[in-house]
């Protein structure tokens, strides 16, 4: 099978590194269908602590790119740019997201700006510059990294909620048009993952208070996830297409 060429976009800081990092790990491992990869990253900010992080750790080969995800002419320059220096992009892995948490009657205009333009108008601008090619090609796969709380909803977190819900929306909206050109585009909704961001709660807060919700008894890992990104982007999830795969523990039962 053909070597596919993997997009996969972020925010850099401890989290995305780590999880970054098990993506990248669970390419490397599963798609050995595809043959070796070539996994291209682009980090809003212009930070590299994600693919540093990869570069000591994990043998596969990579390319960074940096642009800003919020802004549509920046990701058709820098998609321009991977293409045609790496050959077209058939795996988008939409997972950039950030939080400006506040209750709603103190939040500014600026807060809810900052989350819904980075995490759900981000969406338009990465997806849409690779979206005609791959129907050309009549292969691709859009991976869309959602969050329990655009199922359930969060206090406090009325933007970050709302971004999260609208990606599931454009999901499954934009699957309806790619089914017959052989694309799929699905979203990944993760619950508490054991990131470096949820390990700094106070323990006794996440014995009490978190892990009593999660059926299972723990944090999930972000190989979970990593492993869930590989199989959607794989041939074995052909038939798969506008779903939700929710990966929470049980905490949420959508």
């Amino acid at each position: 099978m053909a070597k596919r060429t993997t997009l996969y976009r972020y925010l850099t800081g401890p989290d995305d590194a780590a999880f970054c990092h098990r993506v990248t790990e669970a390419l490397s491992q599963g798609w050995s269908l595809y043959g070796q990869p070539t996994l291209t990253f682009d980090a809003a900010q212009g930070r590299v602590i994600c693919g540093q992080a990869i570069t000591k750790d994990v043998d596969v080969p990579y390319t960074l790119y940096k642009w800003d995800v919020g802004d549509y002419e920046s990701c058709v320059a820098g998609i321009a740019k991977v293409e045609a220096e790496l050959g077209p992009v058939d795996v988008l892995v939409n997972n950039a997201g950030i939080t400006r948490d506040g209750m709603f009657h103190k939040m500014t205009r600026d807060q809810w700006d900052a989350v819904i333009n980075t995490n759900l108008n981000s969406l338009f601008n990465m997806t849409r510059p690779v979206w005609e090619g791959m129907r050309a090609r009549k292969f691709g796969r859009v991976i869309c990294i959602s969050s329990i709380n655009g199922q359930k909803g969060q206090m406090g977190q009325v933007n970050y909620s709302a971004a999260k819900a609208g990606d599931i929306g454009f999901v499954k909206a934009l699957a309806q048009e790619g089914a017959r050109a052989g694309i799929t585009v699905n979203a990944i909704c993760p619950g508490y993952i054991a990131t470096e961001m949820v390990k700094a709660i106070d323990p006794a807060v996440i014995e009490k208070s978190i892990l009593p919700h999660i059926p299972v008894g723990r944090l999930g890992e972000p190989e979970e996830i990593a492993r869930a990104v590989v199989f959607l982007a794989g041939p074995d999830a052909g038939f798969i297409t506008g779903s939700t795969l929710s990966a929470n523990g049980g905490q949420y039962m959508a």
